[in-house]
């Protein structure tokens, strides 16, 4: 795609290609022997203990005598594809058996400024001694 020995400038090839300069011209870092190390051993915990995140990981490897914080250790899962497995809520879906309730309300049309199933107060002020249901 770019052909940095070409005559057109980087830049011109850059823009004719609609890509940016700066992709062009990063180059990624190597990843160090001690985070390849780590990795490594990560991997290897999370195949012994799959449900372990980057808390009780840190902890495994600190005393397994690396020093290495939490949040390197849950950088390097982002990086390696790992997620912790555990059971995660399931709050969107209906429990079987339970009976769904219709609304209402849903075709009730509302009169004037209070809405439908409102708490009114009789008199004035914040602070009244009486509150009514009001159903429109």
């Amino acid at each position: 795609m770019i052909d940095r020995a070409h005559d057109l400038p980087i830049s011109k090839q850059a823009e004719a290609l609609n890509i940016s300069r700066g992709s062009v011209y990063y180059l990624p870092r190597p990843v160090s022997a001690s985070d390849l190390g780590l990795m490594r051993r990560i991997d290897e915990l999370h195949l012994e203990f799959p449900f372990a995140g980057s808390r009780m990981l840190q902890g495994l490897l600190t005393a397994e005598g690396s020093k290495v914080g939490r949040r390197h250790v849950k950088t390097l899962m982002r990086r390696m594809g790992i997620e912790a497995l555990y059971r995660r809520p399931r709050t969107t879906k209906p429990e079987p058996g339970h009976t769904i309730y219709p609304y209402l309300l849903r075709d009730l049309a509302s009169r004037g400024r209070t809405k439908c199933g409102q708490w009114t107060s009789p008199t004035s002020g914040w602070r009244a001694a009486s509150s009514i249901w009001r159903w429109c």
